[in-house]
């Protein structure tokens, strides 16, 4: 594995105000890039982060539905592979309107871990057993920074997103294949299980648990197998 990316904590990025290209995004090609590698190359009608030889690498740091197209068109002809951060550890940063100086610095209660990937994996779940497709998640810790400028969202009461920097990489773990997600269900967990005994077992919320029954049905390692009163029933594709 890689050597980490230090990060100042004290030091503010210049360029604030725009997500199109975070530092997180910049900082994940920049960790993952080997010598030889062609960066933001075109192939076929689309802009590739990395090229690898044969394997095409892309960069995703946002809502995976907004590449499922790209992925789609590329595994049709090329290996690709989805190169996806998922914080673990967040610091919340904010900045002051004007100059971008720090005003506070917290760490943020909420612990990312990996069944968190289930709410993005439902937007591309058919592609998992494409041969040609491959994803490798990283585990980070990152930097948000905020701004009270009154124009993000009403959840966060108008204190909006400025950029995300990268502070390490904890760890990297690639799926290969759709049997490689069943690692993320709990070892004990009882075969048929429904949503609500994945929940309790994982210890998440049963909305969460819905998302990763679909994405592991969609992709064919589990599947339906009885109905319990409204409660539906799973087991792990034979």
């Amino acid at each position: 594995m890689k050597q980490s990316i230090e990060h100042d904590s004290n030091r503010v990025s210049t360029g604030i105000g725009s997500l199109r290209q975070s530092s997180l995004h910049s900082s994940i090609i920049g960790w993952y890039a080997q010598p030889g590698d062609r960066l933001e190359a075109k192939v076929d009608d689309y802009i590739v982060d990395i090229v690898r030889g044969d394997l095409l690498i892309e960069v995703q740091t946002g809502n995976l539905s907004a590449i499922r197209a790209k992925l789609f068109r590329l595994a049709e002809k090329h290996p690709v592979r989805l190169v996806y951060p998922l914080p673990v550890t967040k610091w919340i940063v904010k900045v002051s309107r004007q100059g971008g100086e720090i005003v506070s610095r917290r760490k943020s209660p909420k612990t990312g871990r990996l069944t968190d990937l289930f709410s993005e994996l439902v937007y591309i779940a058919e592609i998992i057993n494409c041969n040609n497709f491959t994803l490798e998640v990283l585990l980070v810790e990152i930097t948000e920074l905020r701004c009270d400028d009154g124009k993000g969202s009403w959840r966060r009461k108008g204190v909006s997103i400025q950029d995300r920097e990268l502070i390490e990489v904890k760890e990297s773990i690639l799926f290969t294949q759709s049997k490689d997600y069943l690692a993320l269900l709990p070892q004990n967990l009882a075969q048929p299980f429904s949503n609500r005994m994945l929940a309790q077992a994982l210890g998440i919320p049963i909305y969460q648990a819905r998302r990763m029954t679909y994405a592991l049905r969609r992709m064919g390692a589990i599947e339906m197998t009885a109905k319990c009163g409204n409660a539906l029933l799973y087991m792990i594709s034979k």
